[in-house]
């Protein structure tokens, strides 16, 4: 008996041990180790660039290193889901984008990603502006020249996008609706592509990142119709929004933002959050944001989670307008 209960003491002292290192570490103030940042896009994209910058400056902000995991694929949504499935500590954070979180869940083939359901929204980062363009041998100069001549062609008015559902792709559907205009998708592998064929008049209009058409715009060869934005960009605020055009209350945003496992804790969310806020209104990290054709929007944990299911209910409703795209 006495051999037993010295064992059982044993067993008992070793688990009360273990039960107070167990303490002592969730004891300590977050972050007390490093943190992993997924970026769901390949390395030297611009929300690669982004992300590295908030990174960086995270950083020092929270006295820890801040470690960049790219985790491309699934538009996004791959890196995303490994942030979901991760322990909810908040010491693995991922940045997710306008399509992974509100576009593709509204899909019918959507990843196997529910944002709303799986990430804490922990703050928003900056938005990417897009631009609504044309080609200079196309004769327009302004976004109401565009939507009269569009009106008189029953026949439909082509436009490039990055591809189906993309948000260039959503954003000329939702001036589609808006404006009462028959507009026609035609899908590039991207906004340089697309670009090209305006410049060579093969195509009249495209929605394309500002990046890759503003040096055409500056030299004449693009006119700029009206950036998407509800605001004009800080990147060429010369260029008036789509809604000051014509369009009263047109906004189709792209965005980039920080999302934590869906049962990380408060306290973690709310420190990962008030970092970022300072980070963000660096003007140094300010302008390299800028420096990579996005713009710097914060919004914290509960702006950012209205913002989102916001976006999400107004795409959901462009795309259930859209016809499927033919097989």
């Amino acid at each position: 008996m006495k051999i037993l209960s010295t064992r059982f003491s044993a067993r008992a002292l070793a688990s009360a041990a273990l039960a107070l290192c167990a303490f002592a570490a969730t004891a300590q103030p977050f972050p007390s180790r490093p943190v992993t940042l997924v970026v769901p896009f390949a390395p030297g994209a611009s929300a690669d660039g982004i992300a590295r910058i908030v990174g960086r400056e995270l950083s020092t902000a929270l006295g820890q290193p801040v470690v960049v995991d790219n985790k491309p694929g699934g538009g996004g949504a791959t890196g995303l889901i490994g942030v979901a499935k991760s322990a909810p500590d908040g010491y693995t954070i991922g940045m997710g984008a306008t399509g992974a979180i509100v576009v593709n869940p509204n899909l019918p083939d959507a990843a196997p990603l529910k944002p709303q359901e799986q990430l804490a929204p922990v703050a928003k980062v900056a938005d990417i502006p897009l631009v609504l363009v044309a080609g200079a041998k196309t004769g327009l100069r302004d976004l109401r020249g565009f939507i009269e001549k569009a009106r008189a062609t029953p026949e439909g008015t082509s436009y490039g996008t990055t591809g189906q559902y993309t948000a260039q792709h959503l954003a000329g559907e939702l001036l589609a609706s808006m404006a009462k205009l028959k507009l026609v998708a035609v899908p590039y592998r991207g906004s340089g592509p697309a670009v090209t064929d305006l410049l060579g008049g093969q195509l009249p209009v495209a929605v394309v990142d500002l990046t890759s058409a503003y040096p055409h715009i500056k030299s004449g060869a693009l006119v700029a119709l009206g950036v998407t934005s509800a605001t004009r960009s800080a990147v060429a605020p010369e260029i008036p929004t789509i809604a000051e055009g014509g369009v009263p209350g047109y906004s189709a945003t792209a965005w980039m933002g920080l999302f934590a496992p869906v049962k990380a804790p408060p306290e973690a969310i709310e420190k990962l959050a008030g970092a970022i806020q300072a980070v963000v209104a660096k003007p140094e990290v300010q302008s390299q944001i800028v420096g990579l054709a996005a713009e710097p929007r914060y919004l914290g944990p509960a702006g950012f989670k209205s913002f989102i299911h916001a976006e999400s209910d107004k795409w959901a409703g462009v795309i259930a307008s859209i016809p499927a795209p033919q097989k």
